[in-house]
């Protein structure tokens, strides 16, 4: 075979793969395509003080815009629901219900880029950040300066998020692994009420 015709079966060959999507392209995805979904988790968080890493798991469930369900079932039980109008975070250890507004929990959370609505753009400045570990990572760095955390990465694969790692502002890292995530399965609107335990000290509004 020639030069030019390897050069030309290259190229047909360069053409016919599939082009990959970035990390933006798939988080826009995701969201025009997911209306609800669940998945089960692990979560590590580590800080810039000396110290072993927190690992906890659990399972969550959503259904955009602004429900979910995400329990913590190890170390310890700790259950927060989104109603769509408040976000209730329940310490069972504690026997304690703390409940606030949800615009307030979600406007720039890393939690509205999971289950808020599609206006994203508005609260965030995204970027695609190249490959990692296989997937496709977006950042996006909160444009409010009231936020809690400096930036947060999802990184993507068949529009689907397999991590999200967040960078708080008190120096800690928490990531999250998502595992058998499922798109849009039927979803129990029961999951997203909340009602105080019988003797609960309720916190809030």
């Amino acid at each position: 075979m020639t030069s030019l015709a390897r050069f030309l079966a290259l190229g047909a060959a360069c053409l016919s793969l599939p082009v990959q999507a970035g990390g933006v392209e798939q988080l826009r995805a995701f969201l025009e395509n997911t209306r609800s979904g669940k998945a089960e988790f692990t979560q590590t968080v580590t800080s810039n003080s000396s110290g072993k890493p927190q690992e906890a798991s659990g399972t969550m469930v959503f259904s955009r815009p602004g429900k979910f369900r995400w329990t913590y079932d190890k170390p310890y039980y700790q259950l927060i629901v989104g109603d769509g109008e408040k976000l209730w975070v329940y310490d069972k250890d504690l026997n304690q219900v703390t409940v606030k507004k949800l615009g307030q929990a979600l406007g720039s959370s890393p939690a509205a880029l999971l289950t808020g609505d599609n206006a994203w753009e508005k609260n965030f400045v995204l970027k695609d950040v190249g490959r990692s570990g296989g997937l496709d990572v977006v950042e996006a760095i909160p444009k409010g300066q009231d936020g809690t955390f400096e930036w947060v990465r999802l990184g993507f694969s068949g529009n689907l998020p397999q991590v999200m790692e967040l960078r708080d502002n008190f120096g800690q890292t928490t990531t999250l692994h998502f595992a058998r995530f499922e798109r849009n399965p039927g979803v129990d609107a029961d999951q997203f009420r909340f009602v105080p335990p019988k003797g609960a000290d309720v916190i809030g509004e």
